[in-house]
């Protein structure tokens, strides 16, 4: 468990959702652990099995078990993560898989990211070796077509890589007065809602292999329907936010014309 109530202008922690990766969660935990970072788990409704690996890695230092009851979804977990993290006195918190799929030696790659930036996301954007399987690949074009079009930018690289660094104030903010997807819709939600309210992002390369323990929670058809829901609720949203959307491009994109006015007549 972790000590003692962080009091800093600038602490991050790592918050691991897990769902019956027992198989390898310990070696996600050592990893982050290596890095000096302190890791909050969320135990979203785990098998007795997995709880069991659960509690032993909780009595590491710096390492924080919240858990559930019973199974809520990632979306849920995650949020519960951050706000344990936010009573902990953390103010960023980085999210991370629990099978093993990130590459978390670019942990501190983040951490650095946001002391420069630290209002921004910083975003993972994946690079991915020939471990994913072909489908999961090109869907998520899908998915960032969408994702384009909810926010009328190229800006959101990818929605759904679930390797992420947020602020924590801002977040949570939006988490208290807004829906967010609470399963496999949250990481693209989240992020489209962040960028409605001109939250900054950074995108850091990072690799993706699928997955350490070969266990996937993907349901195809109730999450393929949760995803359509998702992309309504967020066109919807756009429509609504349209004029908004349209004058912060013009917005945008009027000093930069009127800079290469200034350099032709220059």
């Amino acid at each position: 468990m972790l000590p003692a109530k962080f009091n800093a202008k600038f602490a991050v922690c790592v918050v691991v959702p897990v769902y019956n990766h027992e198989h390898a969660i310990g070696t996600v935990v050592n990893a982050l652990r290596a890095q000096g970072l302190p890791v909050i788990l969320v135990d979203d409704g785990c098998s007795p099995e997995c709880a069991r690996v659960l509690d032993q890695l909780s009595e590491q230092p710096e390492v924080t078990l919240l858990r559930h009851e019973v199974n809520r979804g990632k979306g849920v977990a995650v949020i519960t993560g951050f706000r344990g993290a936010a009573k902990l006195g953390f103010t960023h918190a980085i999210q991370v898989d629990a099978d093993g799929q990130h590459t978390l030696s670019d942990a501190r790659r983040f951490v650095e990211a946001a002391r420069e930036t630290p209002d921004a996301v910083i975003c993972g954007r994946p690079v991915f070796d020939a471990s994913i399987p072909k489908a999961r690949y090109y869907g998520r074009y899908l998915t960032h077509a969408m994702v384009w079009l909810e926010t009328l930018s190229f800006d959101i690289i990818d929605s759904m890589c679930g390797f992420r660094l947020y602020p924590l104030k801002t977040t949570l903010e939006l988490a208290d007065h807004q829906h967010i997807g609470p399963r496999m819709d949250f990481d693209s939600e989240i992020i489209v809602r962040l960028h409605w309210r001109q939250v900054p992002m950074r995108w850091l390369d990072t690799r993706v292999s699928y997955p350490l323990d070969g266990v996937s929670h993907f349901r195809m058809f109730l999450d393929n329907v949760r995803m359509t829901t998702l992309h309504i609720r967020l066109t919807l949203g756009m429509l609504v936010r349209l004029p908004v959307l349209l004058w912060r491009k013009i917005a945008r994109t009027k000093p930069a014309a009127e800079v290469q006015e200034r350099d032709a007549n220059a």
